[in-house]
């Protein structure tokens, strides 16, 4: 017989009770996601000997073929509902995964959804990765085009703030700001309660190590901070695709600032590793996507361009040449989604070829 689930309905959010001395913790969460995602063994062929690779399906979460940023948006768009807001407003790259998923997730929750989309090719066919933006304009998204190198605090969110005003003047709708990636103290707990997950999955007692892409931080922060608080043993890396390690290191001590934690060093709670951004975000060799191409062929999972593969390429190559930075041989990665980068104009020589070869 068929019932009514719990999904889209807001509730009280109770935290874990290793999170009671935190200053801070979200007091509401919408239930969005599909959860709890599988773990399994992911055997590549191209794999360095010695390692035991295992990849949390956090690209199933839901919410068209979600990916990471569905947990964060748990908790803040169910602060944003509980607050009467009307609007939410966001930004990131014009490829970005969490304007995506927000934009879904909006139009699910009744929301109207703005994006501030940086992007150099703006015009409607020399879009640049026409993916993402697709699915943002399916969903009935306002998009301004913004300069690709604008940073948030220099620029982005005085633009957010000032069309917030202007929908409160205009039509009364009360809106809700969202940083970049939804990486703020309200979307930190996304992956403070995925840590609990596997707690409960009995994971985190059956690897050495926990590698994620880290492009905006949040994520990175939320498994750092939760790997703290429960004393568990595993060694936590973040590869970094966008900003460096200095960046992600002052967003991760920001965090612990605001969550009462601020005498603890990012540092010592999180291994940031560089080098593997390649020539810059978003950018992709035919190398990368030979590599996506047979990891997908054998193993049926997909990994994106911009995010997952280069985490997956930073895990790899530094196992392969630097054994040391590794606690031991059982790494978990954090598969945060992004399949939709793969729907990218990038992609055409590997679809002629794929075409060629395979086609009989």
């Amino acid at each position: 017989m068929w019932t009514k689930n719990s999904f889209h309905k807001v509730s009280k959010y109770i935290p874990p009770s290793w999170t009671n001395s935190l200053d801070f913790k979200p007091s509401h969460r919408v239930k969005l996601a599909m959860l709890p995602t599988p773990v399994c063994e992911w055997k590549i062929p191209f794999a360095p000997q010695g390692l035991q690779l295992f990849v949390k399906r956090d690209d199933m979460t839901g919410n068209t073929l979600g990916g990471n940023k569905i947990r964060k948006l748990e908790f803040i768009l169910g602060k944003a509902l509980h607050e009467g807001c009307k609007a939410v407003i966001t930004c990131g790259g014009v490829q970005s995964n969490h304007c995506r998923a927000t934009a879904v997730a909006a139009k699910e929750l009744g929301l109207d959804c703005y994006l501030f989309l940086r992007a150099e090719n703006t015009g409607p066919d020399n879009v640049e990765y026409p993916g993402n933006l697709l699915l943002d304009l399916f969903c009935g998204s306002k998009i301004s085009f913004i300069p690709k190198r604008m940073q948030y605090k220099m620029g982005i969110e005085e633009r957010q703030n000032k069309l917030a005003e202007s929908l409160l003047k205009d039509r009364n709708h009360k809106s809700m700001c969202i940083p970049i990636g939804g990486s703020d103290l309200v979307g930190l707990y996304g992956y403070i309660d995925a840590w609990k997950e596997m707690l409960e999955q009995k994971v985190i007692e059956n690897v050495d190590d926990i590698f994620v892409t880290c492009g905006s931080g949040g994520t990175a922060a939320g498994l750092a901070i939760a790997n703290y608080l429960t004393g568990s043993q595993v060694k936590v890396h973040a590869v970094s695709v966008s900003d460096n390690k200095t960046y992600f290191h002052g967003h991760i001590k920001e965090t612990l600032n605001g969550i009462g934690l601020g005498h603890l060093q990012p540092e010592t709670l999180i291994d940031i590793i560089d080098g593997y951004k390649g020539s810059g975000y978003g950018e992709t060799t035919t190398e990368d996507i030979e590599s996506i191409k047979t990891i997908s062929s054998t193993t049926g999972i997909f990994c994106d361009p911009v995010y997952t593969w280069k985490g997956l390429k930073g895990l790899l190559t530094e196992y392969k040449n630097n054994r040391t930075r590794f606690k031991g041989d059982r790494v978990l990665f954090i598969h945060t989604g992004g399949i939709f980068s793969l729907y990218d104009n990038k992609m055409h020589q590997a679809l002629v070829d794929s075409f060629n070869n395979q086609v009989l």
